[in-house]
């Protein structure tokens, strides 16, 4: 599928892996509506980075955990761009939870961002995506082969997620290909300090971290070069998981 001309939905794209997908989309042609829950000012930078490139851009707000949210943020799109032909999911809570520190509320709202608005994303998109003969890519985690008994809600989402994703593709097919990325380490997160940067990047196969743009060019080859993939969870993780 060629995405000149084409219009994408990246959800989370203030910063970080969604900024940097969604730039590429529009280095490549793609209008964009770069998705935000709080972080305004990136997702306008982001956005206004995007129209540089000579596409539509625009930033948009949902709160993700909210049903009504998702369906209104596919029509908000629709409405701008007249047609939504890619949508990736990328937005997601990554919040240490413990089975002692167990609490329910962050639990559901990790689930329901995490896992559920990627459903419902592509529910209110279908018609749309149908008929544009598209694709849909969801950011799993290859950390969901060796579970972190840390982050007990995120693990779970992301493994929900992935079969959510091979549901999907049989679900849209023929019309439309569904696919999974997963990273591994692609963004430090914010609170992890140099010794634990180090420590996890010693057992990486390739000895390095990946980069947010490594992770937006499988993405990118999953949208222009996979018209004959789908349901397939693409590794972008310099061998962690082998080992």
């Amino acid at each position: 599928m060629q995405l000149r001309g084409r219009a994408a939905l990246v959800t989370g794209a203030a910063r970080r892996v969604g900024r940097a997908i969604a730039l590429r989309l529009a280095a490549a042609g793609c209008d964009v509506a770069v998705h935000y829950a709080t972080s305004r000012a990136g997702a306008e930078r982001t956005a206004d980075e995007c129209a540089a490139l000579g596409v539509r851009a625009v930033a948009v707000r949902a709160d993700l955990a909210e049903a009504e949210a998702c369906a209104a943020l596919a029509r908000d799109v629709l409405a701008r761009f007249g047609r939504l032909d890619v949508l990736v999911n990328n937005a997601s809570i990554f919040e240490p939870m413990t089975l002692e520190e167990l609490d329910v509320a962050r639990w559901e709202r990790t689930l329901r961002v995490n896992l559920t608005a990627p459903l419902l994303l592509a529910h209110a998109a279908a018609g749309a995506l149908r008929a544009a003969r598209g694709r849909v890519v969801n950011l799993c985690d290859v950390a969901v082969e060796r579970p972190w008994a840390g982050h007990l809600g995120y693990i779970v989402s992301k493994g929900a997620l992935d079969t959510l994703t091979r549901a999907l593709a049989v679900a849209f097919a023929p019309e439309v290909n569904v696919c999974g990325v997963a990273p591994g380490v692609a963004a430090w997160p914010d609170h992890y300090d140099d010794e634990k940067r180090r420590g996890l990047t010693n057992r990486i196969p390739l000895r390095r971290a990946g980069t947010p743009e490594e992770v937006a060019a499988a993405v990118h080859f999953l949208l222009e070069s996979g018209d004959y993939i789908t349901g397939a969870i693409l590794p972008v993780d310099g061998g962690r998981r082998l080992v």
